[in-house]
C-alpha cells in the first residue's frame, strides 16, 4: 500500500514537472509569437507607407496603382509573418505554403475574368493610353473618361449617359484618343463644276482659312484638287486647329464656305467630309465635349 502511494506521488511529481516544462516552453513560444505579430504588423504598415510615398514621387504612377501595389506588399508581409508565427509552434509551414498555393490557384481559376480586368487595369494605369478628362473611342464604347479603376473604367457619353467599360475590353481593342494631342486636322470638301473657275474656288477656300484666327499657321492650311468626278471637281481644304477649338472651327468653316459660294450654286460644301470622325451613339466624336488635356 505504501509502495502504491509512493508510485502515485512520483507519477504526480513527474507530471507536474513535465507540465511545468511545457508551460515554460510554450509560454516562451506564445510570447515570441506575440512579439513577432506586433513587430510584423508594424513592419508591414511601415513598409507599405514607405513604398506608397516612394511610388507617389515617381512620375507617371497613378495613385490607384500606387495604393494597389502597396496593399499587395502589406498583405504579402502579413502572410509571411503569420506563417513564421505558426512555425514557432512546430507547425510544418511547407504544407501551409502548399495549401495557400493550391487555394490561390483555385481562386485564380474561379476569378479568371476579374483577374484579367485587374491586369488590364494595371497596364492601362502604367502605359496611360488615356487619362481622366480625355475623350476616347473604341469599337464598342465612346465617351469622356471620368475614372480609371482596377476593374473598370467609367465614361460619360456625348449625350450624357454613364458607361462602365471592363478594363480587359479596353485593353484588347484599338483605342482612339481624340483629345490627347494638342492639335487636330480637319478636312472640308466642295464640288466645283468643270466650267467654273477652279483657281478662284481654291483661292476663296484659302482666304477663309487664313481669315479665321483659330486656324493654325503651322502647319499651314492647304487647298488642293482631291478628285475628278463625272460632272464636278472635288476641291479639299485642310487645316489644323487646337483640339479644344476643333469642333467649333469645323462648324463655322462649313457655314462660311456656304456663304462664300452663295453666288456659285455649283460649288457647295460636302457636309459628309466636314467632320470626318466616325459616329458613335448618334453623334460624331467631335460633337462630344473636348476637355482640356490633363
Amino acid at each position: 500500500m505504501e509502495q502504491q502511494a509512493a508510485d502515485v506521488l512520483l507519477a504526480t511529481q513527474t507530471a507536474l514537472s513535465q507540465a511545468s516544462a511545457l508551460a515554460v516552453q510554450y509560454s516562451f513560444s506564445v510570447l515570441g509569437a506575440v512579439i513577432l505579430l506586433v513587430l510584423g504588423w508594424a513592419l508591414a504598415g511601415f513598409t507599405s507607407r514607405w513604398a506608397y510615398e516612394g511610388l507617389s514621387r515617381v512620375h507617371g504612377i497613378d495613385e490607384t496603382l500606387a495604393r494597389f501595389f502597396t496593399n499587395v506588399l502589406r498583405y504579402a508581409l502579413l502572410i509571411l509573418v503569420f506563417i513564421t508565427v505558426l512555425g514557432q509552434f512546430g507547425v510544418q509551414t511547407a504544407s501551409i505554403i502548399a495549401t495557400l498555393g493550391a487555394a490561390g490557384l483555385a481562386i485564380g481559376l474561379a476569378l479568371q475574368g476579374t483577374l484579367q480586368n485587374i491586369a488590364a487595369g494595371i497596364m492601362l494605369l502604367i502605359l496611360r493610353p488615356f487619362r481622366v478628362g480625355e475623350y476616347i473611342e473604341t469599337s464598342s464604347v465612346a465617351g469622356t473618361v471620368r475614372e480609371i479603376g482596377l476593374f473598370a473604367t467609367e465614361l460619360k457619353t456625348g449625350d450624357g449617359l454613364y458607361r462602365l467599360a471592363p478594363n480587359s475590353t479596353l485593353w484588347n481593342t484599338p483605342i482612339t484618343n481624340f483629345t490627347r494631342e494638342p492639335t487636330r486636322r480637319n478636312e472640308l470638301k466642295i464640288s466645283v463644276a468643270y466650267e467654273d473657275d477652279i483657281d478662284l474656288a481654291m483661292e476663296r477656300l484659302m482666304n477663309l482659312a487664313k481669315a479665321d484666327s483659330r486656324v493654325l499657321t503651322s502647319p499651314a492650311p492647304s487647298v488642293f484638287i482631291d478628285s475628278l468626278g463625272d460632272g464636278t471637281i472635288s476641291v479639299a481644304l485642310r487645316y489644323w486647329a487646337k483640339t479644344g477649338d476643333w469642333w467649333l472651327v469645323s462648324r463655322d468653316m462649313v457655314k462660311r464656305v456656304k456663304l462664300a459660294f452663295d453666288d456659285n450654286p455649283d460649288a457647295v460644301p460636302d457636309a459628309s467630309d466636314a467632320a470626318p470622325a466616325k459616329k458613335s451613339n448618334g453623334k460624331t466624336a467631335a460633337e462630344n465635349p473636348t476637355p482640356t488635356r490633363q
